[in-house]
């Protein structure tokens, strides 16, 4: 496991989340940007809305680590399906989901800034 990605469980799968630049250009196409997740989640007039928002972030950011893994090995495996995803899940996931979600977002978007130990004014 990367040290940029989050784990979950889909059924008795285990299912890697990854932060991509492909995924960071989807997000920003269907929300305007990643700060804006969290409003739409919010936000969202039903608990419907809001388990759809997951379910689609989930196969997102789950499919890059099997699109990476397709691109870099003959043992091709199959995407993941928003199908597949609600009917392995229920909405109590949600929040553990959600988590995973943010914690995803947040390891693809650190940055390590590095200070001087001797700097010079």
């Amino acid at each position: 496991m990367e040290e940029r990605t989050a784990t979950i469980k889909i059924g008795k799968k285990e299912c890697e989340l990854i932060l991509t630049t492909k995924a960071t250009k989807e997000i920003n196409a269907k929300f305007g940007g990643l700060e804006n997740i969290g409003t739409q989640l919010t936000e969202s007039k039903d608990v419907a809305s809001s388990l759809e928002i997951v379910v689609w972030l989930i196969v997102l950011l789950a499919n890059q680590s099997i699109l990476r893994h397709n691109l870099e090995s003959e043992d091709k495996k199959p995407l993941i399906t928003e199908e597949e995803v609600e009917l392995f899940t229920s909405p109590a996931d949600l929040n553990s989901y959600t988590e995973a979600i943010m914690e995803c977002l947040v390891k693809g978007t650190k940055r390590n800034i590095e200070s001087e130990e001797d700097s010079k004014n």
